[in-house]
This record gives C-alpha cells, structure tokens and sequence, in this order.
C-alpha cells in the first residue's frame, strides 16, 4: 500500500524549500497535576466529583453486559521508548527534538483533556476545562516560537462556550481552541420515565438543525476573538461502536464519524453562509470522508433542490391512467389481495408536508451546485494523520465533485499508540510522494501551506514570533 521511504525526518525535512507544520500533535497531561489547577479554581470537591465521573468512564464487566456498554480504550500510551513517552509530556525535551523529527511548529492538543469537555457534571465542566487550559498553557508559554497549545472548550450552552473562550483567548493567551463536536443530550421521553432511562437514552446535539440552543453567538464570538474552531471529538460508545469485547471494533472510523456528523450540520444550517470568514478544522478523521460528504451534497442537491423535489410531489401522479395500467397488466395474486384501489397509499405516503418546510437547503442558501463548493471547500479543513492512503483522494480534482481540492492538515497524532515512533511520522508522510500518491506541490500543501492558511484566516499574526514567521510571510506574498 505505501513505499517505503529510507531517509530520515531530519533529511526530508532539511531537502525541503518549505516548513513542516504539524496541526495535530498532542501533549499527555501529568492528571495529578493538573487536579491542583482544578483544586485552585473550583475546591477539593471539585477533583472528588471530576474522579467520580471519571470512574463512570470505566464500568464494570456486567455493567458492559447489562447497558452494552463499550470496552474502554486501553494501553494507549508509548512506553518501549521512554524518550518519546516523555518527549509528549514535558516541552522542554520537545522542542529540543523537534529538528530530529523534522517538525518546525506544532500545534498540541490535550490528551486526557481532549474529553474534559464532555463532563456531564455540569458545574465541573467548566472548571475541568479551565484546568486544563490553564496548565497547558502554563507549560508551554517557554516554547511559544515552536508550538502552541490548543484550548478545551465545553459547548452544552452557548454561555459556557463563550464564557470559556474568553477566559482561554484573553486571560490566557491561548491560540487554538477546541470544541467539542456535539453534546449528548436526554430524551426527553425518557427523562419522563425515570432517571435511570434518561440516563441511558440521548440524542446528539451537532449545532445545527434541531438544537435546543442557537450557536451563532459561540460562532461570532470566535470570529471576535480571532480564533478558528477545531473539533477532536470521538465517537466511540455510539451508534455501532459499543462492542464490551473489541476496542478496535469501536475505535476505527469514530473521529471521522463525529466530523461528519458536525460538518453536515454546520454546512446545511447554514453556518458557513452567515459567518464566511470562518475556517472549520476537524481533526484526525482524515479527508476520505470530506471527499465524501461533498459528493454526496453536491448528489443530494441535483435531486433533492426545490425545483427538482417537484418530481416527486404525490399529487402529480396520474391515479387514473395507474389504475388502468393496474388493471392491464396486475397479476391474479395481486388481484386476489388488493381489493381497494393500488394507488389508495397510506397517508404517510401520500405526503402531507408543509409546503415552506421542503427546502432542506433553504437555510445554507444553495441556489446552484457552484454554491456548494464555494461554501465547503474552503471553509473545511481535514485532519490527516501521515499513514493515511486516503489523504491523496484529497488532491485528485479529477475524481472530486466540482474539480475541488480538499483542504488538508498534517497531524502527527504524536503521543498516542498509533505512532509508535515520532521520528518516523515524517517519512510516512513522506511515502505518498515517493509512490506518486500526491506531487511534491501537494506535499507542500499538505505539510505546510494548508496550516498556514487556516491558521491566519482570522489571525493574520497567528505565527508572529515563531519559527516559520518568515514563510508564512512569504507564502501571503506569493
């Protein structure tokens, strides 16, 4: 599937005429010492409760049997190599190896932050979010000309969101922020049954149609604030990725399917059309889903539009030439069962919809298929890990609908088990060139020209003070 490539990150990097930015890297927090910020902003019953909910994150064998409840992600962490298990925890060591794997800035996410804003406590939430910001960010400030930390942002309410950005981008001086994908949210038939019921049914809140809440404020407040949104949510003990047994079963494909899932939603609710100077990141998922969703949009819209839905309006059909056709060429066995007319249909088939609730792209303002390109392409932008094949589907205009390239971010995931040694993510990357997946141009793109946009969309000096100021700069220029 890929050809191997013999040089070293340190050699493909220094054969580059450009940087390397790694948009998705991770830090792996010391939790111990992060529950002392927790204990500073909110009191030791805060570090009890946030521990309380944290247990319910690992439930018993028979409560997996009872609740088909997944099995929890395990033994993810790198330890054969002590150097690189350490290297994701303390950024000095980091950033003293950063020429050896090849990277010139590197954006870092939290790791057991990366679900602090998925509490369902909703007083610890907040405050789990803005320990971990603030460590984060403490731990970093050093090393600022090459990384950056990103900011864990709860969204249950608009209020909390925009509360939290605030303290992060303002208070902190944080860059980068991270949203979560959705809320998980009761039923409400099942609250009226019992705690026990709501506890265990939900439905998925991506923003968008049927929110309880509107969302543009968060929306806004961002671009205010100069912050592009990213999104690291799974989705692993949902839908079909609830195995007690497999935890692979469950992993493969979860953060592709939140991404969807959220961009869908913001696409069709119209979120890119009222705030089209914002840039949507959704990370570790890879592009083969972006090159989907947009088929399928751009499928859907040629027989789902207005004009065309009119195709299949029930009231056009002609029930006196069918009935006559039945009557002609209808076998006995139908004859013999159907004693009502054949085109008689229930009415839950016969339509019945609100003539102004048709146009299901009302809201995103789609007149022509153009529309849809110019509102997805370039405010998407699709996290690749560097052993991804489906990455170079990103570049083919020739397949993609519309002649588009889809907006990828180079993401090393370093810190996680799915990099088993940091120094190889590189030449793994690497690799799509050397086969003839991708051209050296868009390489360039991959690595580094798409971070650079995405990056400065709403903050022109989002790498003022760093190692690639210059090419950014540069790359503006061009």
């Amino acid at each position: 599937m890929s050809q191997s490539c013999s040089a070293t990150a340190s050699e493909i990097r220094a054969g580059l005429d450009h940087p390397v930015i790694d948009s998705d890297g991770h830090l792996i927090e010391f939790q111990p010492a992060a529950m002392t910020y927790l204990e500073e902003i909110a009191g030791p019953s805060a570090v009890e409760r946030y521990h309380a909910w944290q247990m319910r994150l690992a439930p018993t064998p028979q409560q997996r049997v009872d609740e088909q409840l997944m099995r929890t992600p395990f033994w993810n962490f790198q330890t054969r190599n002590t150097l690189d298990r350490a290297s994701v925890s303390l950024p000095a060591l980091l950033r003293e190896r950063m020429e050896e794997l090849g990277f010139d800035f590197m954006v870092l996410y939290p790791t057991m932050g990366l679900i602090a804003n998925e509490v369902s406590d909703d007083e610890i939430r907040g405050a789990a979010c803005r320990a971990f910001n603030t460590y984060n960010a403490e731990l970093c400030a050093e090393f600022s000309d090459r990384m950056t930390p990103a900011a864990v942002i709860p969204m249950h309410t608009p209020a909390e969101a925009i509360a939290e950005l605030d303290h992060a981008v303002l208070g902190l001086r944080m860059k980068v922020v991270m949203l979560a994908s959705y809320v998980r949210r009761p039923l409400p038939a099942a609250a009226r049954l019992s705690p026990e019921a709501e506890r265990m049914a939900w439905w998925y809140d991506t923003y968008g149609p049927d929110s309880p809440h509107d969302y543009d404020p968060v929306w806004r407040r961002c671009v205010e604030l100069g912050v592009s949104p990213t999104f690291h949510t799974g989705t692993q003990g949902t839908g079909t990725r609830r195995s007690r047994t497999n935890y692979v079963h469950n992993h493969i494909g979860h953060f592709a399917a939140a991404g969807e899932a959220l961009c869908r939603s913001l696409f069709l609710s119209g979120v890119t059309r009222r705030f089209p100077e914002l840039r949507f990141g959704f990370l570790e998922g890879g592009a083969g889903w972006g090159c989907n969703l947009l088929a399928d949009l751009v499928g859907h819209w040629e027989k789902r539009n207005r004009e065309a839905l009119e195709s299949y309006n029930p009231a056009l059909l002609d029930r006196e030439l069918f009935g006559e056709l039945y009557a002609r060429y209808a076998p006995p066995m139908l004859r013999k069962r159907l004693h009502a007319s054949p085109v008689e249909e229930p009415e839950v088939l016969r339509g019945g919809e609100d003539p102004d609730s048709l146009d299901d792209w009302a809201a995103c303002g789609i007149e022509r298929v153009e529309d849809i390109g110019e509102l997805f392409v370039p405010r998407f932008y699709f996290g690749c890990e560097a052993d991804d094949p489906m990455t170079a589907w990103a570049f083919r205009s020739d397949l993609n609908p519309l002649g588009a390239r889809i907006r990828t971010l180079f993401g090393s995931d370093v810190g996680h088990w799915d990099v088993a040694e940091m120094t190889s993510v590189l030449p793994e990357a690497r690799e799509m060139v050397d086969g003839g997946r991708i051209s050296e141009g868009d390489f360039r793109d991959f690595v580094f020209g798409n971070a650079a946009r995405f990056w400065t969309a709403l903050n022109p000096g989002f790498f003022r003070g760093t190692a690639v100021e210059g090419a950014v700069e540069a790359l503006e220029r061009a």
